[in-house]
């Protein structure tokens, strides 16, 4: 544990500071409510009350365990819905006369009931690259959920991306996800379920042939696309100086991503990579990855880098930075126009359920706590 976390560990078990800064968290968290809940549509206040906790359309609940800062967040009661029901067609009382000559009526077959959608369950991870208790609490976490596939924001192997540290970095927690693994933790998976990109930490050395060598990804494998489900992934490489198709909107990279998203058209479109266009992390944004996302068509964007958890709505995209799998956790810095939660307190990861019309991210941390939810829903 280092000095500067042992110092804020004293300082948040202070009695004191906790109800001082309660109390600044209450006059924030009004401010949030009255700000965020005028004029949002019935899809964002889906997507923000979830996020809370909130059960609709009976919305009066409060969110546990979810971090603003270094704050505890919280939110005010929001009013029951007032919404009634429409009443259905009344029937006939049953002694009614009925016209003599009357034929019986047909009785209706019932029509069988759709099957059921299942989900599917699937991991996020990032910045997870790092063998210890923290990357260990992670992965079982994640694996408790039997998710079909797992994907990650990037830096998959502290601290330079060499040969020599890959396996004991991934492999010994995810082996069973990787296709045609060849490590030493025990098998691996007979189709590839593990799909990552690329992040600064794992170019330092000999630029990221370890991560070429360790993963079989298609493509160039720097980036690439691939049909996961109902959802199709595009993971990119943001490492500025460690791409020979470059990493700005005028690129043969970002020329390639608008290609592909304009040919999916049935399936969910997440972009995946790993500089956060904005973030609150006290590192900041990395404005290069600044594309049109929504623009060319896709649904949501995910990242890592910055050792916290942050939604941001901005443009009308939802960006969720995710770099809390296991590495050192970092605190923020000034609060960027759009974010709706930062969470830096605890590791974790990002639980995500997909269907044809319902996209869902929650983020837990190791404890099995619920931080936050973002939910995407799409007509039938």
């Amino acid at each position: 544990m280092s000095l500067d976390h042992e110092h804020h560990q004293a300082h948040a078990d202070d009695p004191d500071e906790q109800h001082a800064r309660f109390e600044r968290m209450e006059h924030l968290t009004e401010y949030i409510y009255h700000r965020r809940t005028q004029g949002l549509t019935r899809r964002d206040f889906l997507k923000y009350g979830l996020s809370l906790g909130l059960a609709l359309p009976a919305v009066s609940a409060v969110l546990t365990g979810c971090g603003f800062g270094e704050q505890p967040q919280q939110i005010a009661a929001v009013p029951t819905s007032t919404a009634t029901a429409v009443p259905t067609n009344t029937p006939l009382p049953t002694n009614t006369p009925r016209p003599p000559t009357a034929t019986p009526e047909p009785t209706a077959t019932p029509e069988p009931s759709p099957t059921p959608v299942v989900p599917v369950i699937f991991g996020v991870i990032g910045d997870f690259g790092w063998a210890g208790a923290e990357s260990q609490a992670v992965s079982d976490m994640v694996k408790s959920w039997n998710p079909e596939f797992i994907i990650t924001t990037g830096d998959n192997n502290y601290p330079r991306g060499a040969a020599e540290t890959i396996d004991r970095n991934i492999g010994q927690y995810y082996h069973e996800f990787i296709g045609n693994y060849v490590g030493e933790y025990g098998p691996g998976a007979p189709v590839n379920r593990f799909w990552p990109t690329i992040g600064n930490h794992d170019t330092d050395v000999e630029e990221g042939q370890a991560y070429f060598d360790y993963f079989t990804l298609p493509d160039n494998e720097r980036y690439y696309s691939v049909d996961l489900g109902h959802m199709r992934m595009f993971a990119l490489n943001s490492v500025a100086w460690y791409e020979p198709d470059g990493v700005y909107i005028d690129s043969v990279q970002a020329e390639w991503l608008r290609t592909e998203l304009a040919k999916t058209a049935d399936r969910w479109k997440v972009v995946v990579f790993h500089h956060p266009p904005y973030s609150s992390d006290y590192r900041g944004s990395n404005s290069w990855m600044r594309w049109p996302y929504k623009e060319w068509g896709a649904d949501i964007v995910l990242c890592g880098h910055n050792h916290a958890y942050e939604r941001l709505e901005i443009d009308g995209m939802t960006y969720l930075v995710n770099g809390l799998g296991g590495g050192a956790r970092y605190g923020n810095g000034e609060f960027v126009p759009g974010t709706q939660i930062y969470y830096w307190e605890m590791n974790g990861a990002q639980r995500g359920e997909v269907t044809p019309q319902r996209l869902s991210l929650e983020f837990f941390n190791r404890d099995g706590v619920l931080i936050d939810m973002c939910v995407l829903e799409r007509n039938a």
